[in-house]
């Protein structure tokens, strides 16, 4: 068995479950203002992925873990070329998981917007940013022999990764959007329903450019951006007659068949040279020896299905749809205001 290939493999699958599942999970982030018009309402957008945001992220971490140890080369370069992007998707993560703990914890109106703000910015930035960084890795960057990155900052911002980043960002809020619309009952559903197919045909159109653009010289890659393509057509249908089910499961297929052509691009290469094919990082040369990837792959089979069986188990508890009238009262500390010292006055 080619351990390498098979581990180049099982990292394209933790991304695209990381990109499936927290893709919606940035979309309802990116729409929870626009779509409400009351504190209950963005309360209400901000429980439907209330049990599952932080099981979602999980996927990160296991992919960027499972990098290490299978491609330490991969991802030191990875990491370090990219310092300023990843640094910025790492810290709206955090000021976004911050935000959905603390909004609640003081009966204030100032206070919560702020939350929301955070919310809302931790969910754009991201959503853009990783479009950018995998429309990099597809174009390439410039490496030298040692496979140190030597590309500059705006090198980065070309006109396919701007695209890459759009194509994310449309992508995600379409996904949210039809989340939001299966998950709610009410004027929420139906305003996440009409956003859903309004986002769809633009969704359509630059997602369908950057998936062409980056096609590769194989062809067999033509196959996922079919599927793309086809999903993506019938988002348009199914949100127009309000089919949340398909919709979403739809969309879903569309964010996994864009995750196929990124990786399928890449192959053989996890990082290309655009100065010197000959600096490239493949996945012969990136990975670990044998037998760390032989302990790794025992561990995989052992530990991955529990993951997904525990993350099917809660999304099916948490199934039903939600309402504004199950949004209890507000229940967060008083805001305690400076008062001015009569002493000193």
């Amino acid at each position: 068995m080619d351990l390498p290939l098979l581990w180049f493999a099982i990292i394209a699958f933790f991304w695209m479950g990381y990109l499936v599942l927290e893709g919606f999970d940035f979309g309802v982030g990116m729409l929870m203002r626009p779509l409400s018009k009351d504190d209950t309402d963005r309360r209400l957008v901000i429980n439907t992925i209330g049990p599952v945001w932080d099981g979602n992220e999980v996927w990160l971490i296991v992919a960027g873990a499972a990098t290490f140890a299978a491609f330490p080369e991969w991802y030191a370069t990875m990491f370090s070329g990219f310092y300023l992007p990843l640094l910025a998707i790492l810290a709206a993560l955090i000021i976004r998981g911050v935000a959905f703990e603390y909004r609640g914890k003081i009966n204030d109106d100032v206070w919560r917007a702020r939350w929301d703000w955070a919310i809302t910015i931790g969910s754009w930035v991201p959503a853009v940013l990783w479009g950018v960084a995998f429309a990099n890795f597809v174009r390439g960057v410039r490496l030298d022999a040692d496979h140190q990155m030597v590309s500059g900052f705006f090198e980065l911002l070309s006109p396919f990764a701007l695209l890459g980043g759009a194509t994310t960002a449309l992508l995600f809020a379409l996904h949210g959007a039809i989340f939001i619309s299966l998950k709610t009952d009410g004027q929420m559903r139906e305003r996440a329903g009409r956003t859903a197919a309004a986002l769809a045909g633009p969704t359509l159109v630059v997602a369908g450019g950057f998936a062409v653009w980056a096609h590769s010289a194989h062809a067999w890659t033509w196959a996922p951006v079919g599927v793309a393509a086809a999903a993506l057509v019938g988002v348009v249908v199914a949100t127009r007659a309000r089919r949340e089910g398909w919709a979403f499961t739809l969309s879903a297929l569309t964010i996994a068949a864009v995750v196929v052509v990124i990786f399928g691009s890449l192959f053989p290469n996890v990082l290309p040279a655009i100065n010197d094919p000959a600096n490239s990082l493949t996945i012969a040369n990136a990975s670990s020896t044998d037998y760390t990837l032989t302990i790794m792959t025992w561990v995989a089979a052992c530990l991955t299905p529990l993951i997904l069986a525990y993350q099917g188990w809660t999304y099916w508890v948490f199934r039903k749809r939600l309402t504004t009238s199950a949004i209890p009262a507000h229940i967060g500390l008083p805001r305690k205001h400076p008062t001015k010292d009569p002493a000193r006055s």
